[in-house]
C-alpha cells in the first residue's frame, strides 16, 4: 500500500466525480486522455516513491544552515526537484506558447499532491516556482518571459512571492521596500523581505524573485504597490545568467515544520544596486499579486490535506497491524488480543480523517477545474461566474484543509498513542509540517474577513445565493435516493441556516460586529461545501455500484456511502449551531478590553 496516494479515490474524484473525460475532450487538453493522465500521475507517484519520501525526514532533521552568507542543506533536495524536472511537472500546466504541456490545471494539482504527501518541504521549491512562472507569464512583457520563462519550466531557476516585511508582516499597504527609476526603464530596489519560503539555495542556477515594492511619489497605501521582477542573478539580454544582483540573505528563520524550505529575511540593495524589472503597469502590483497569492492559497490547502492523507494512510497500516486488547465485552483474558482497529474508537477516529481528507481532496481538485473550465469558457457570461465561484471558495480552499486536516493529523498520531508521539513514526512531523499551513498565505481570520468582507460583502450575497442554490439541486436529486434521503435533507436545513446567517451579517451596517463574526462564519461555510461534496460523493458512488463490481470495488463505493452518513451525523451539525451563532452577531471578542489579557 502507497503511503501517498489513494489512486483509487484520486480516480474517482477526477473521473466519476468531476467527469474529468469531459474536460479532456476539449482540443486545448488534447494531448491528454485519460491513458496520459494515468501515465502522468504514475511518474509522479514513482519519483516522489523513489526520491522525495525517502529524504523526508532527513531534510526535517538536517534543516538548512546558513554558513558563510549561503545556504547549505542535504544533495538529496536537488536529485529529487532536477528529476521532478525532467518529467516535466514544472511545465505540465503551461501553455505550449511558453514552452509548457498545456495540461489541465487539476491534472497538475492532482500530480503536485503526490510529491507534496511524500515531501512538503522539498515539493514547496516546485510549488513556488510555478507559481511565480504563472504570474510572468499572466503579466510580465514578452522580453521576460522569453528569458525568465524557459529556465523556470525547465526547473532550472527556481522562484518565490516576496511580500511580508519585518515590520508589516501582512498589512501590505506599510510595506516600505522602494524601487527607483533607472535610465535604462529597469528599476533599483531597497528594502528588506521576511518569511520568504525558498528565498536563497543553491539548488538551481538562478532565483526569480517576484517582489512588491513602492515608486518614489506612488499613492500611500495598498494603491500605490507595483510588482517587479528580481533575480538573485542578473540576466543579460540573451538570457545568460551573471554576477550577483545583491540580494544579501541576512538570516533564516528556523520553523517548527517543513524544515528542508528555506524561509529567509533578503535585504534588497544592501551591498550594492539590486536591479528589478516592472512587471505590468505601475501602481497595480497588488492586484497582479493576487494571482499568484490566490492559487498559493489553494496551493496551502491542498498541502494540508496531503500532510493528512500521510497520516491517515499511516495511521491505518498501523491500526491493521497493532495488537491490542480484546473486543468490548470480552471478558475472558485468554482469549486472543485483536488489532486495534477492531475497536470502535478507532475507527472513529479513521472516519474523521477520512472524512477530512477525502471532502478536501474533492474541494481542492473541484476549485482545480474551476480554473480549468474558465479557461475554456466560450460563454463570457458562463467564465465570470466561474470566476466570481472561485473566488468565494478560495477562502474555503485554503482554510477548511488547513483546520480540519491538522485536525485529521492529530487523530493519526492519537491512533499510535506513545509511539505517534515519536520520530519512531512520521506522525509528529507531519503534524509539524501542516500547521504551518494554517499561518501562510493569509491566517484563518484573514481569510474570514475576505469573506465576509470582500466576497460577500462585495456583491451583498448574491454569488452565495447563486452558489446555495447549486447545493440545493445536488441535495434535490439525492433526496430521490432512499439511502441518501436523511443525508440530502441535513444539507439542506443546513444551506437555509447558511442564507439565513449571510443575510444576518450583510445586514449589519456595523462592520466591526460583522467581521467580528467572520472567522466563525467561514469555518461553518466550509463545512457545509464540504458536506455538499460528501453528498455528490455517495451520489456518484450510488450511480457506480453495479452487480458486476469486485468485492473491493464495492467496498470502496460503500465506504463512499457510510463517510457521508458519518459526515452529515457527527460533522454538519456542527456548522448549523456556528451558523445559528453568527447569525446573532455576538460581540464578546469586540467587548473584551485589551486591558483583560494584560498580564
Amino acid at each position: 500500500m502507497s503511503m501517498i496516494v489513494d489512486r483509487r479515490d484520486l480516480d474517482f474524484i477526477l473521473f466519476d466525480l468531476l467527469g474529468m473525460d469531459e474536460l479532456l475532450r476539449h482540443e486545448r487538453f488534447a494531448a491528454f486522455d485519460r491513458d496520459a493522465c494515468t501515465q502522468m500521475l504514475d511518474t509522479a507517484q514513482a519519483i516522489a516513491e523513489e526520491l522525495f519520501l525517502p529524504i523526508a525526514a532527513e531534510v526535517d532533521a538536517q534543516e538548512p544552515r546558513f554558513v558563510d552568507g549561503r545556504v547549505e542543506m542535504p544533495e538529496g533536495t536537488g536529485r529529487a526537484l532536477r528529476a521532478c524536472a525532467a518529467a516535466g511537472f514544472f511545465a505540465l500546466p503551461f501553455a505550449l506558447e511558453h514552452g509548457g504541456l498545456q495540461a489541465p490545471r487539476v491534472l497538475h494539482t492532482a500530480a503536485s499532491g503526490i510529491f507534496t504527501c511524500a515531501n512538503t518541504a522539498v515539493a514547496n521549491y516546485a510549488f513556488l516556482t510555478v507559481g511565480a512562472a504563472n504570474l510572468l507569464a499572466a503579466f510580465g512583457s514578452a522580453a521576460l518571459r522569453q528569458n525568465f520563462l524557459p529556465p523556470m519550466l525547465e526547473g532550472r531557476w527556481f522562484g518565490t512571492m516576496c511580500l511580508s516585511e519585518p515590520q508589516a508582516g501582512s498589512s501590505l499597504a506599510d510595506i516600505t521596500t522602494t524601487a527607483t527609476p533607472r535610465a535604462d526603464g529597469t528599476f533599483s530596489l531597497r528594502g528588506s523581505k521576511m518569511w520568504i519560503s525558498g528565498g536563497d539555495q543553491e539548488v538551481s542556477e538562478n532565483i526569480v524573485h517576484m517582489v512588491l515594492a513602492r515608486i518614489a511619489g506612488a499613492p500611500a497605501g495598498t494603491r500605490g504597490i507595483s510588482l517587479f521582477l528580481v533575480p538573485k542573478r542578473r540576466v543579460d539580454e540573451s538570457g545568460a545568467v551573471g554576477a550577483s544582483n545583491n540580494i544579501a540573505l541576512a538570516g533564516l528563520n528556523h520553523k517548527m515544520g517543513q524544515r528542508g524550505t528555506t524561509n529567509c529575511l533578503l535585504n534588497f540593495g544592501e551591498s550594492g544596486e539590486t536591479i528589478g524589472y516592472l512587471i505590468g503597469e505601475a501602481h497595480r502590483g497588488l492586484g497582479y499579486m493576487f494571482q499568484m497569492m490566490n492559487e498559493a492559497r489553494i496551493g496551502v490547502g491542498h498541502a494540508a490535506t496531503m500532510s493528512a492523507l500521510a497520516g491517515y494512510r499511516h495511521s491505518a497500516e498501523y491500526a491493521r497491524t497493532r495488537i491490542q486488547g480484546r473486543k468490548a465485552g470480552q471478558k475472558d483474558p485468554a482469549a486472543a488480543a485483536v488489532p486495534i482497529i477492531e475497536h470502535a474508537d478507532i475507527r472513529r477516529m479513521l472516519l474523521a480523517q477520512k472524512a477530512a481528507v477525502e471532502g478536501a481532496q474533492a474541494l481542492c481538485l473541484y476549485a482545480a477545474q474551476l480554473v480549468d473550465r474558465q479557461e475554456i469558457a466560450t460563454d463570457a457570461a458562463e467564465a465570470e461566474w466561474l470566476g466570481t465561484l472561485l473566488g468565494l471558495l478560495t477562502p474555503v480552499v485554503k482554510s477548511w484543509p488547513s483546520e480540519h486536516c491538522l485536525e485529521a493529523n492529530k487523530w493519526a498520531m492519537q491512533i499510535l498513542g506513545g509511539y505517534g508521539y515519536t520520530r519512531d513514526y512520521p506522525l509528529e512531523r507531519l503534524y509539524r509540517d501542516n500547521r504551518l499551513n494554517h499561518i501562510h498565505e493569509g491566517t484563518f481570520g484573514i481569510q474570514g474577513i475576505d469573506l465576509v468582507g470582500r466576497k460577500l460583502g462585495g456583491d451583498n450575497g448574491e454569488a452565495l445565493r447563486r452558489f446555495a442554490a447549486q447545493m440545493r439541486e445536488t441535495a434535490a436529486r439525492a433526496g430521490l435516493q432512499p439511502t441518501l434521503a436523511a443525508e440530502a435533507a441535513r444539507l439542506g436545513g443546513a444551506l437555509d441556516q447558511l442564507e439565513r446567517t449571510a443575510a444576518a451579517l450583510l445586514g449589519c451596517a456595523d462592520i466591526p460586529r460583522r467581521l467580528a463574526n467572520a472567522t466563525v462564519f467561514l469555518d461553518a461555510f466550509g463545512h457545509v461545501v464540504i458536506g455538499w461534496l460528501w453528498l455528490w460523493q455517495a451520489l456518484a458512488a450510488t450511480a457506480a455500484r453495479g452487480g458486476d463490481a469486485s468485492a473491493d470495488e464495492r467496498l470502496f463505493l460503500e465506504g463512499k456511502i457510510l463517510t457521508c452518513r458519518y459526515f452529515m451525523a457527527h460533522e454538519l451539525p456542527l456548522a448549523v449551531a456556528r451558523l445559528a451563532l453568527c447569525a446573532t452577531l455576538e460581540t464578546s471578542s469586540l467587548d473584551a478590553p485589551a486591558a483583560l489579557f494584560a498580564l
